[in-house]
């Protein structure tokens, strides 16, 4: 299909000297239907960065030939509002051929990615959406699911798996000639990183966001098995690396820009091989005068590296984010998250408290052995004897793409049709053990029990001990966190500065507002939440000021934060309340009787 917009008659490719590649990483609608966004969004989308820098690799290669001026417009949806019918006008305006790729649409995403490409598809344009969601189905299902089959019906493209080795090429060189294929399938064929064009975005998308950070992906695939995990499916299980010479480049890239703050997106950076010479490398641009900050994900594992705690934050490591998931063992097992360890927990958090670094950890509810009582009891088990600073909760979500989302379809288990609310903050299946209703309440009292006055204070506390601890910077994340899901209705992480709202973006099938509805109730909104907001702010800032004002701050202790006693495996409700946690102590013994002797706690003084 043709995409001349410059004539309605036909003319040679070499005339059409202009083609524009619209890259569009699309938000997703929140339960009244308007697109989550945000004056300043969380962080800036790497997918976006790493297409970004594949399209301008392309431009410079010249891939449409050496007359064809290749244009790239980027629009990250979340802290930008998206307009096809403006988009189409200027394209129309310019003249010659275009595309639009809607890029790194996860499940949640896809009805706001659809409903914005039939809108482009209904002025005849060229369409291609990939991202997560695509190949994620692709990956795992034996038939393309109706929503993928809608689209290619309505003439859009499908992206399957990664654009690198120049496979973006092939799309852009069938789109100039108007001949894009119904799907590109590159599944079985996961790229190399090493030289590939750095994931580098320009600095005004940058500063679009909450502050000057960006991101990287060092890192692609997982060796794990967990059952409700997509990454395994769509990256793969061999993983694969950027160079310390791509991390280099990326790195001055952004300072050049003023840009000094990095969020690298690996789904767990300790497992990545090159780890040492990857740090070693930042650490030598430090001695450059170079400074730059990172937050990275790891598993509960990455203290037995090692050196790796210590390089990490030598590095500039600031936020960790850490795959925690459940501190019921058998919930671990039943999910096969086997490699998570309960009795690694406290040892692991300490080291990283120790080292200065803020400790995030995500936290699932309702795997098979949950009940909204068990939920409650583990969150004040967590908060009593763990030294976690941020704990975020989510549903147990069949994702398309994840082992449990084939099993439950091929088993003919409900799910919920509407995949919008597939963004780990919905409920969208049943449980065996809490009702519908259990499972929901069950979410809100956890986040509500982990957040209350008395244990902020305590996570305060514990950081203004020590002398590398960072309780101002604690504040202000878990003011964010409970702000976001109190108040705002979404997920931290799709959180932002002043929610957006536009009247005529809700979501295609339902009714557009009156303007005597819709703009009263937003003001409305707006004034309440400032009140909420400042309210929560100021009683959060007396709270900081209290803890940093004591005479004795730094002889503050509690259990979690006090080193390992001789006798906690015995004592802790950690080994002995959870489920499974006795068996997982009884497993730990025997593997400590097959090693031989340790010194006592040795590990955890390193």
């Amino acid at each position: 299909m043709s995409t001349d917009l410059a004539t309605s008659g036909p003319k040679s490719l070499a005339a059409n000297s202009i083609f524009t590649f619209v890259l569009i990483k699309p938000t997703h609608y929140d339960d009244h239907g308007y697109p989550i966004q945000w004056f300043r969004s969380a962080l800036p989308s790497n997918t976006l960065a790493c297409m970004n820098s594949l399209a301008e690799d392309a431009c410079k290669r010249e891939v449409l030939g050496a007359g064809v001026d290749i244009l790239i417009e980027t629009y990250d949806e979340t802290n930008r509002r998206v307009v096809p019918a403006r988009i189409i006008r200027e394209l129309q305006r310019r003249g010659g051929r275009a595309l639009v790729g809607i890029v790194g649409v996860q499940s949640n995403q896809f009805p706001r990615a659809f409903d914005i490409a039939r809108q482009f598809r209904a002025e005849g344009m060229q369409v291609c959406i990939g991202g997560f969601h695509v190949s994620g189905c692709i990956a795992m299902l034996p038939d393309m699911p109706a929503e993928l089959r809608q689209a290619q019906a309505l003439g859009i493209s499908l992206f399957a798996g990664e654009s690198e080795e120049r496979r973006l090429d092939e799309v852009l060189r069938d789109a100039w000639r108007g001949e894009l294929k119904p799907l590109y399938n590159f599944m079985d064929q996961l790229p190399s990183l090493e030289g590939e064009p750095a994931p580098i975005l320009p600095q005004k998308h940058v500063v679009r966001t909450a502050g000057t950070y960006s991101s990287i992906d060092l890192g692609r695939g997982c060796p794990y098995q967990c059952s409700f995990c997509t990454i395994i499916n769509v990256q793969g299980r061999k993983s694969r690396f950027r160079t310390p010479d791509d991390l280099e480049q990326i790195i001055r890239a952004n300072k050049a820009q003023g840009i000094d703050r990095f969020f690298i997106t690996d789904d767990n950076f300790a497992r990545n091989t090159d780890w040492e010479i990857l740090l070693d490398r930042v650490i030598k641009l430090k001695g450059e005068g170079i400074h730059v900050g990172f937050t990275i994900q790891v598993d509960t594992q990455c203290h037995k590296i090692p050196n790796f705690i210590e390089k990490a934050t030598k590095a500039g490591v600031k936020r960790v984010f850490i795959g925690l998931e459940n501190i019921n063992p058998d919930n671990l097992i039943a999910a096969k998250k086997r490699q998570n360890k309960i009795t690694d927990y406290r040892v692991m958090l300490q080291k990283w408290r120790a080292h200065g670094a803020l400790t995030f950890a995500g936290y699932i509810l309702g795997f098979p052995a949950d009940t909204k009582e068990s939920i409650l009891r583990d969150v004040e088990i967590i908060k009593r004897e763990l030294p976690l600073d941020v704990l975020e909760f989510f549903f147990l979500t069949p994702l398309p793409g994840s082992e449990d989302h084939k099993n439950l379809l091929r088993k003919g288990v409900w799910m919920d049709p509407d995949i919008n609310k597939y963004d780990l903050n919905h409920r969208v299946s049943h449980h065996s053990k809490m009702s519908d209703a259990e499972w929901e309440e069950a979410y809100r009292a956890a986040w509500e029990a982990y957040y209350t006055p008395e244990h902020i204070r305590t996570v305060l506390k514990r950081a203004a001990a020590i002398p590398n601890g960072r309780p101002k910077q604690i504040t202000s994340t878990i003011m964010w966190f409970k702000l976001m899901i109190e108040h705002e209705g979404v997920h931290p992480l799709e959180g932002g500065a002043f929610r957006l709202k536009s009247r005529r973006d809700r979501r295609h099938g339902m009714p557009l507002e009156s303007p005597l509805v819709f703009y009263p109730r937003y003001a409305a909104e707006i004034v309440t939440k400032a009140w909420r907001y400042w309210r929560f702010f100021s009683g959060t800032r007396r709270i900081l000021n209290e803890v940093l004002n004591a005479p004795d701050r730094h002889a503050y202790t509690d259990l979690a934060i006090a080193p390992p006693r001789d006798d906690e495996f015995e004592a802790l409700d950690l080994y002995h309340a959870t489920s499974g946690g006795e068996a997982a102590l009884a497993r730990k013994k025997l593997g400590d009787d097959i090693r031989g002797p340790v010194p006592a706690r040795a590990a955890a003084a390193e």
